[in-house]
């Protein structure tokens, strides 16, 4: 089968047999398809920094700017952590750390943190009063085995069940078993040679390793216990694109949890290490998107304030909780905001929200469709094998297959938006029928999704609407002929009784 041609008479696909022979744009925002102002204006909020709105129906791209953005964007700078007050600890204090002095500090902490060994690899009397060894056959067990499993004699290097207890016979093994461990084996301090030159060094237990800390290593530690406790609430590696829908003022805007000792120095666990940031805390210096952005309600108010002084504070949301009495202020929050709704709920954004995105940004109505031109077709049988790549469980489409996307997107721009000459954007619905076709083609063994899996798919992946109208007639019918004697008896029918046949069959209606 030939390659059907376009409206101008042009075959955008010639030389291409499959899907897998065209190439994929390494640029992320030139993956969107259909979208060039919008594309446009994503390139200038990356580089300036600017908020945009993007508004349109479901599945035209609208999260794929928003993540396409982010990747334009240079990775963070800063890492944001909360600090100890030790004469206030309800008022813990913030702490931005730069990049590079937190890679340093984390190598340093790393370095503190010593050499990791096996137990066999160290010296025999250090893993003997560590508990790695028995004294009376060599062989090596875990720690937490006091007695040695081959020679069933005790581990421990002082044996406070021999001679000496009058009551060894009665509670020796209940000694060893409980403190035995405990008795300065946890820890070895020693000497050693290296390098003709003689260091303190100190060997660890590790869980089933030993540690060795020498003296650098020891320095080390000594610096990081001076320092002031703290918590990295964002850190410096992290993933510039956070997306947020229909979130809770919790995931919005961080909390602390609750501690039912209330912090209490020996028991609790302190309010610096209770702090949770949020979506616009770990949004910093990347893009927060706010997916149907009118389902946070009055939570808008908080992401207005957030973008004029770009910084939020974290606070205990729950009165009952002892995290209500804590608080962090000035936490950064340094984001550019990318919303996104439907028409119809464009009136449920708040004023002023929609002003301060305005006033330092874009609102962009998206396309939901595009000419059918050459370039567009080649764009379109793009979208498939970006798709195909994307699934990575289906195999690549013959350009007959694409030829069969491409017809459909033409008849869904006629029958949906009523435009001539022209291919549909709304391609999430689309992605959908080529994964459908690649599952079948995939369960028949074929290596290609073929023309005939996408018209396959075509028909299962209708509506439910449009498979009621199909097998019913209209939608009053169907819930008339599925209902049950019982239900028609009890009156649960009233609600149809009371809508005429004429408007059951009505576009809402199925």
């Amino acid at each position: 089968m030939e390659s059907a041609p376009n409206a101008d008479g042009k075959n955008p696909l010639a030389g291409i047999s499959t899907t897998e022979d065209i190439p994929l744009p390494p640029d992320p925002l030139e993956r969107v398809i259909g979208q060039d102002e919008a594309i446009a204006l994503a390139r200038v909020a990356a580089v300036q920094r600017r908020n945009l709105l993007l508004v349109g129906p479901p599945g035209i791209g609208k999260s794929m700017i928003a993540r396409a953005l982010s990747l334009h964007l240079p990775m963070p700078k800063q890492e944001i952590r909360v600090v100890h007050n030790p004469e206030q600890p309800e008022r813990p204090s913030v702490e931005v750390k730069g990049g590079i002095d937190a890679e340093q500090e984390k190598t340093s902490r790393e370095y503190a943190g010593g050499e990791i060994i096996d137990p066999t690899e160290a010296p025999i009397t250090v893993a003997e009063r560590l508990g790695y060894r028995c004294r009376s056959c060599g062989s090596y067990s875990s720690t937490k085995e006091v007695y040695c499993p081959k020679c069933q004699k005790s581990k421990l290097f002082n044996n406070i069940s021999g001679q000496g207890n009058p009551f060894g016979d009665i509670f020796g093994n209940l000694f060893e078993m409980t403190i035995g461990q405990s008795m300065g084996t946890d820890r070895v301090t020693t000497t050693r040679k290296r390098f003709d030159k003689e260091e303190v060094v100190v060997y660890e237990r590790f869980g089933e390793m030993i540690r060795i800390l020498d003296q650098k290593a020891l320095e080390k530690k000594r610096e990081m216990e001076k320092q002031s406790p703290h918590k990295v609430i964002v850190p410096y590696r992290r993933n510039n694109f956070v997306m947020v829908t229909g979130a809770s003022e919790t995931e919005l805007l961080g909390d602390v949890r609750h501690d039912p000792y209330g912090g209490h120095a020996q028991l609790g666990t302190q309010p610096y290490e209770r702090v949770i940031p949020g979506a616009v805390h770990e949004a910093h210096e990347g893009v927060l998107y706010i997916d149907e952005i009118q389902h946070l309600g009055e939570l808008q108010r908080f992401i207005l304030t957030a973008m004029q002084d770009r910084m939020f504070p974290i606070e205990g949301h729950n009165p009952q909780s002892a995290g209500a009495s804590v608080r962090v202020d000035s936490v950064p929050c340094d984001f550019i905001l990318v919303a996104s709704c439907n028409i119809q709920d464009l009136q449920r954004i708040i004023a002023p929200l929609r002003s301060r995105i305005v006033g330092d940004g874009y609102e962009v109505l998206l396309e939901t469709t595009m000419k059918d031109t050459p370039a567009n077709r080649m764009k379109l049988a793009q979208f498939v094998a970006q798709e195909i790549q994307k699934d990575s469980k289906i195999p690549h489409a013959t350009v007959d297959a694409v030829h069969e996307i491409i017809r459909e997107a033409s008849r869904r721009a006629r029958a949906i938006d009523r435009k001539e000459e022209a291919l549909t954007l709304r391609l999430r619905e689309l992605g959908g029928v080529i994964r459908a076709a690649g599952d079948i083609a995939v369960i028949e063994g074929s290596r290609y999704i073929e023309a005939e899996h996408i018209i396959a798919a075509l028909k299962k992946t209708r509506p439910v609407e449009e498979q009621i109208r199909d097998r019913y007639g209209n939608f009053y019918r169907a819930v008339s002929d599925e209902m049950t004697t019982s239900q028609k008896q009890s009156g649960s029918e009233f609600w149809y009784e009371n809508e005429s046949a004429s408007d059951m069959n009505k576009p809402g209606y199925g």
